[in-house]
């Protein structure tokens, strides 16, 4: 048993802005000598697993399923009902699965790292004499909204079921910015009930933070300063770049995809001028109905400048959008799903409109790429609030009186964007302050260290 490798077992949340920066994490923990079991739910294994074993080659990463309680037919985009059936479903499997492990001896794991949406793995980790670790994927304010969720009820900001009892603004320390009330992420689920279940799911996981002193986070110092002094516990170690580990190859696939990508388009790129195009993607949950999609197709046509436009095919396929037929998608190209850090870092790129996914965001900060800001839900509200507002380093969109983005605001705030010089010189700075954090002797590097050096004590 000691000359076995020792093994660290962690355990992703099924969509792939959860599993993307916990791959990269497990790469990076696997670059220094760790045997990782990666488990998710058998739903994601099977949309992911291919992608992932065909680019590891490697015998260091053992991809591992359990399942999440619900039959192959059910929606899982049902975010309620998936949450409520892994809580109700998966400990006992988990439990189960490192059982399993152990008995066959060839692997003895010294830790589990749970995505805090899945706290409930450190319990799991903690009854069975595990030492554990959380990590959370989005930003380190988010995280500052879950942990004072007790002291937000009580200072009458929001009710018991998280609703915010008035339209205002809070403040959770004096040195942090203001914040609306409208930007809570479990409150913006476009379904009340849904908003409810997420809640009070989310206050049973949290349960979870005081059972580990690691908790982990994809950010950085320099980026959310302020956070981090006032709950100096979070550990920033990002940007997790999916793409970090694998980039020097420009046919690798990005890893933990549940889409295929299509690399036609970074040849597509090559052909166009600097810092000129588009790219427009809103992440693998975003909907649009046709009016609104037919307003996207029109705002870049209006705009007569190149662009790369992601629609997926289940998106398309499910809701049957159709072009206009006055777009003519001369100047772009469209794909069902691209490998973004890739994109992201070509020199053609002149801006990224986003859904604003943390992900998404740590990715077009990290290439110094200006934003126009188009949340869907949940925590990418705040996250629009952060580029547009903090880091200013990008311009959200104005619905008009039917509740659309129209074709002229988007050709109003694309020029906006691209002739505003001090938005591109700031997207810079920040791209320097994150890449420097992942160097060797920056500030995210050395907490990553940390936390090896304590795996291995």
């Amino acid at each position: 048993m000691s000359n076995q490798t020792p093994t660290v077992l962690m355990l992703a949340c099924p969509a792939p802005g959860h599993i993307n920066p916990m791959m990269n994490l497990a790469l990076n923990l696997s670059h220094n000598g760790f045997q990782v079991i990666f488990v998710t739910t058998d739903f994601a294994h099977k949309r992911i697993n291919s992608i992932m074993v065909d680019q590891l080659g490697s015998k260091t990463i053992q991809f591992v399923s359990i399942p999440d309680g619900l039959s192959p037919d059910d929606d899982r985009t049902d975010l309620a009902k998936l949450s409520l059936s892994m809580i109700n479903t998966m400990p006992s499997m988990l439990e189960r699965l490192i059982e399993d492990i152990h008995l066959k001896g060839d692997n003895r794991i010294i830790c589990v790292v749970a995505d805090v949406v899945l706290g409930w793995g450190i319990q799991v980790a903690s009854k069975m004499g595990i030492k554990g670790a959380l990590l959370w994927t989005a930003s380190a304010a988010t995280f500052a909204m879950a942990n004072n969720i007790s002291m937000l009820i009580d200072r009458g900001v929001i009710d018991s079921d998280g609703k915010p009892i008035t339209k205002n603004t809070f403040q959770l320390s004096p040195n942090m910015p203001a914040m609306d009330t409208e930007l809570f992420f479990w409150s913006n689920i476009k379904d009340s009930e849904t908003e409810k279940t997420i809640f009070h799911c989310f206050v049973n996981v949290l349960q979870s933070l005081d059972m580990t002193e690691w908790w982990l986070c994809n950010t950085t110092y320099e980026l959310e300063p302020a956070v981090l002094s006032f709950i100096p516990k979070i550990l920033p170690i990002g940007p997790l770049l999916s793409n970090s580990n694998n980039n020097t190859n420009p046919n690798s696939r990005s890893l933990g995809q549940f889409y295929e990508e299509d690399f036609s388009c970074i040849n597509w790129l090559d052909q166009q001028s600097h810092c000129s195009v588009l790219y427009v993607a809103f992440g693998s949950f975003a909907l649009f109905d046709q009016n609104q999609f037919t307003q996207i197709a029109l705002g870049l046509e209006l705009t007569k400048r190149p662009f790369l436009w992601v629609v997926r095919e289940d998106y398309n396929r499910s809701h049957k959008m159709t072009y206009p037929n006055e777009f003519q998608g001369k100047n772009g190209k469209i794909v069902a799903w691209a490998p973004q850090q890739k994109v992201l870092s070509h020199p053609a790129i002149a801006c990224f409109v986003s859904h604003c996914g943390w992900n998404s965001c740590m990715e077009g900060l990290s290439n110094g790429v200006p934003f126009l800001c188009w949340p869907y839900f949940s925590d990418q509200l705040y996250d629009k609030h952060f580029i547009c507002d903090e880091l200013k380093v990008g311009l959200g969109f104005d619905k008009d009186e039917n509740g659309l983005v129209s074709s002229k605001e988007i050709k109003l705030k694309v020029e906006k964007l691209l002739n505003d010089e001090n938005i591109r010189s700031r997207s810079l700075q920040v791209k320097e302050k994150l890449m420097s954090n992942i160097a060797e002797g920056g500030g995210s590097s050395e907490n990553l260290k940390r936390f090896v050096v304590w795996l291995k004590e």
